[in-house]
């Protein structure tokens, strides 16, 4: 496991802690230590519930564009296991409930990784964004999956079609996170919540929450299909190389369907 995560236990609870400040942007390794630990956490019979926590002033601002991708594949199958998505389904597999203290900016596929944890803890400087159409891009990280069941259609489309920043307040008004407090209580707030779902019978919680969650992993994976495919296909495009030299450049993009 890579130095970029930190992960401690308090009683029943597991924190995980993405240590690659001050954006915690991810790649292939990143996901993939987060993936490990969760299998490990899985493994260990004392920890009844998961704190997924960034160190820095982000949650996750997705992936960096502007850096050559190191992980992106020579494809659109899915099947190359060195995708990120597939790390990315394995943690939509673990058994144990994850609340994400969410500080701080979670940016597309950040704001993704988000969405994989049962609940968000925010603050109102926190913003979440499914920016793809503002980079040309395609949703990607099971957003398409996971956004709309946890919001709805219209509120999700509404995301996507507009990449428009969510506030804290208004995520909390829209079912987005489920408790809003200061910004420097964010990380006590989740491991709060954490604590009290591992005040629960173990064996009542595991069960619940895989009928809960029953099919979520499945459904994850064929949208990361069909999102991988669109987000290969739009990567070449003039479209794309603009969003992402525009943003980089805070203008507006120069569009042309390209």
């Amino acid at each position: 496991m890579s130095t970029d995560i930190a992960v401690t236990t308090q009683g029943q609870v597991a924190t995980i802690e993405i240590q690659r400040p001050p954006l915690n942007y991810f790649d292939l390794q990143l996901i993939r230590d987060i993936a490990d630990a969760l299998d490990k956490i899985d493994a260990n019979g004392e920890i009844r519930a998961v704190v997924l926590a960034a160190q820095g002033k982000a949650f996750c601002a997705g992936a960096d564009f502007n850096t050559p991708a190191r992980d992106a594949p020579a494809s659109g199958d899915q099947r190359d296991g060195g995708h990120l998505y597939i790390e990315a389904v394995r943690i939509f597999r673990n058994k144990k409930p994850i609340v994400a203290a969410v500080q701080g900016a979670a940016i597309g596929g950040g704001f993704g990784l988000a969405m994989s944890a049962d609940f968000r803890v925010t603050c109102p400087e926190a913003r979440f964004a499914a920016n793809f159409t503002r980079l040309g891009f395609h949703p990607g990280f099971g957003l398409t999956v996971t956004l709309p069941e946890a919001i709805g259609k219209s509120n999700a489309e509404l995301m996507f079609y507009t990449s428009r920043r969510v506030t804290g307040e208004q995520a909390l008004a829209m079912g987005l996170a489920s408790v809003l407090v200061p910004q420097d209580q964010v990380r006590a707030a989740a491991m709060s919540l954490a604590q009290e779902i591992a005040e629960c019978s173990p064996l009542g919680l595991l069960s619940t929450r895989a009928t809960m969650r029953a099919g979520l992993a499945d459904r994850v994976k064929h949208a990361t299909d069909h999102e991988l495919t669109e987000q290969n296909r739009l990567r070449v495009t003039d479209d794309f190389r603009e969003g992402v030299k525009s943003t980089a450049e805070r203008r507006s993009a120069n569009f042309t369907g390209k």
